[in-house]
């Protein structure tokens, strides 16, 4: 019962996160909303056992990646007045719940385990798969074309993004 709630919270609060990214009108809500998802993803890394693929996806994407994302966003300027209001309904209700349900499910987890954790996981012999070394083998040599495709995505969107937030066109004399 307890794996099913283990993974049943983290699942729900990734397709919340997915449904904020796609009807969220201000950029900033959308990009927190991905926040949300990529977080909930890690999550359900720890209950796999994947911790160094958590903690890469905590550090990278929703550390790194999303700072660059705001700071973007940032740039190309959401500070104008019809985006600065709160366009969705009963949102500091939808975030303070979602922090309530949370901190419980912690705290019980926690209380519960008498803060041991190996009583909830199942040891994981790893020495034999999930090591950086194992990884960043497999990484850098199987899989680094799709590697070095993803970072050069990353850079062509950042840079379109940057070239989208640069205004060439001339200012108006008052």
């Amino acid at each position: 019962m307890l794996d099913i709630l283990l993974f049943a919270v983290p699942a729900g609060l990734v397709i919340l996160g997915a449904l904020i990214v796609i009807f969220a009108k201000n950029p900033v809500h959308n990009s927190m909303g991905l926040v949300l998802t990529l977080a909930s993803l890690a999550i359900i890394y720890i209950t796999l056992n994947a911790t160094f693929v958590a903690m890469v996806q905590m550090l990278v994407y929703a550390g790194a990646v999303m700072t660059l994302f705001l700071f973007v966003i940032m740039m190309i300027g959401v500070d104008k007045p019809d985006q600065t209001r709160e366009e969705i309904k009963g949102q500091t209700l939808l975030v303070s719940g979602t922090l309530f349900i949370l901190i419980g499910i912690i705290s019980y987890v926690v209380i519960k385990s008498g803060f041991k954790w190996d009583l909830w996981f199942p040891a994981v012999d790893y020495s034999l798969e999930g090591t950086p070394d194992l990884i960043a083998g497999s990484l850098f040599t199987e899989w680094v074309l799709p590697f070095e495709m993803i970072s050069i995505l990353l850079i062509v969107a950042t840079s379109a993004a940057i070239a989208l937030a640069y205004d060439t066109k001339p200012k108006k004399k008052i």
